[in-house]
């Protein structure tokens, strides 16, 4: 008996550390996509859900892997704080204005964001804040926007309603949703989305995006192979779109696993991560595809 109690306490204290170091430690996953939209190879770092995480005295570790991709520009999909308080913005604000005084930054909102701007009794004025200071610094700001990028990708970002984003939220965004928000999807050139739930992909698919970003789900929290993300922020148990790419007949879906946590601050077999996205032409005779 006491065998099985030492042997229960060794894991538990190995989870437990294993959970901090997952993270604290972030690592760094490479996808590439191929389109006959592109001429020339374009590379973007995207950044999602890192939610006050520190990595690094100011963020260094981070900012210093940025630096060593040399991304072309830098792709944020939301959550970058955790709306509590009265509005804590400054460490998110501090490490996006470092990230664009080196690359370009376009950055679309999550469910936390949202929420500072929706809930003004609570945060005050601290979205405007910060959207005022990012712009500032020179970060594109897609709320409901959309912006082109060196000539031949278009980036849109998406907000959705916080009745998207409620336990036993719809399976389905309202029609015509992302259009009275967006407009059109461009045809012509390759369109990325930042949607911050991937629950939709469905819809993002059908209006037009070629590549949809995403985080929201944190992995998943606990990753368990052949089974899926153990739970959602929704409470939605064991789906396999938590993390990784998707597809739905022509267009992709990344979902990333994000660089922070909130309300349950666990991770196994989840670790933080940052994402590169390659986008290259397509070669001779090769179709589209994301891998």
């Amino acid at each position: 008996m006491i065998w099985m109690l030492i042997t229960a306490a060794a894991a538990a204290v190995w989870l437990c550390a294993r959970s901090v170091y997952e993270r604290k430690v972030f690592k760094t996953d490479v996808y590439e996509m191929r389109s006959e939209k592109v001429t020339g190879e374009h590379t973007f770092v995207f950044l999602t859900d890192l939610h006050d995480n520190c990595f690094g005295k100011e963020q260094r570790r981070l900012l210093n892997a940025v630096g060593r991709i040399k991304p072309d520009a830098v792709l944020i999909g939301g959550d970058m704080m955790i709306a509590k308080k009265k509005g804590e913005i400054g460490a998110a604000l501090l490490f996006v204005k470092r990230l664009a005084a080196r690359f370009p930054v376009y950055y679309g909102n999550g469910n936390h964001e949202n929420r500072l701007d929706h809930d003004r009794g609570r945060y005050g004025d601290a979205y405007d804040r910060y959207v005022e200071e990012l712009k500032k610094a020179g970060v594109v700001w897609l709320s409901d926007e959309s912006a082109v990028f060196d000539g031949e990708i278009r980036i849109s970002g998406l907000n959705l309603d916080r009745r998207y984003y409620r336990h036993r939220c719809a399976d389905r965004l309202a029609p015509g949703y992302i259009g009275k928000r967006l407009g059109e999807a461009d045809r012509r050139r390759y369109q990325i989305l930042l949607a911050h739930s991937p629950k939709y992909f469905d819809d993002y698919e059908k209006w037009g995006a070629d590549l949809t970003l995403s985080g929201h789900y944190h992995g998943g929290t606990v990753w368990l192979p052949f089974t899926g993300g153990l739970m959602t922020p929704q409470f939605e148990f064991f789906r396999k779109d938590c993390q990784g790419l998707h597809r739905r007949n022509r267009s992709v879906m990344i979902v990333g696993r994000g660089l922070g946590t909130h309300s349950v601050n666990v991770r196994l077999n989840d670790m933080s991560q940052l994402m590169v996205v390659k986008v290259k032409p397509c070669e001779d005779g090769e179709a589209e595809r994301g891998r």
